[in-house]
């Protein structure tokens, strides 16, 4: 991360809210709009139940700029014992290259490592190359899709094993 993008990302705010508040339609509202506008399909946010997102079987993180503007949003959601699934990342356009992902992706893990998860499951397109980069960098790797009726030219599943020390991201190096 640059100077610039550090400061960024400082200036934002991570905070649990309901996956039905107005921030987390919109912003996963524009997800999909996004990923049907790349993959000419894409899955209803509508037909998630918000309960899937109340701790403690998972929380909904929306970040906010200083100005109030909903930026950011994630959440994962119980999909086993001790793991977990991440569910609709998205950076609005405007925000992406400052660090953001990762550091809600980082909340996400921490908040799920406090709720007994040990693994981290999740699924991306193969076109977001972005995406697969961040999840990359921050220890996932790829695994056999988990969600039936999946089209593997489309969908890529990844894992990260939280009970394992990782390194920690350190900006610049």
């Amino acid at each position: 991360m640059t100077q610039l993008s550090q400061t960024a990302a400082r200036a934002w705010t991570i905070s649990a809210v309901s996956y039905s508040s107005p921030a987390a339609r919109r912003l996963t509202q524009a997800l999909q709009r996004e990923q049907f506008a790349t993959y000419g399909r894409a899955d209803d946010p509508e037909a998630t139940d918000a309960a899937e997102f109340e701790p403690p079987c998972g929380v909904f993180l929306v970040a906010v700029g200083q100005d109030g503007t909903a930026l950011a949003c994630g959440g994962w959601r119980t999909a086993g014992p001790t793991t977990a699934e991440v569910k609709r990342m998205y950076v609005s356009p405007t925000a992406r290259g400052q660090g953001h992902g990762r550091l809600l992706l980082e909340a996400l893990e921490h908040n799920a490592c406090r709720h007994g998860m040990i693994r981290m499951i999740l699924e991306t397109g193969v076109s977001n190359h972005a995406a697969l980069a961040l999840y990359g960098s921050c220890g996932y790797t790829l695994v056999e899709p988990y969600v039936r009726g999946r089209d593997p030219q489309i969908n890529r599943a990844m894992s990260k094993d939280l009970s394992l020390p990782q390194k920690l991201h350190r900006p610049g190096r």
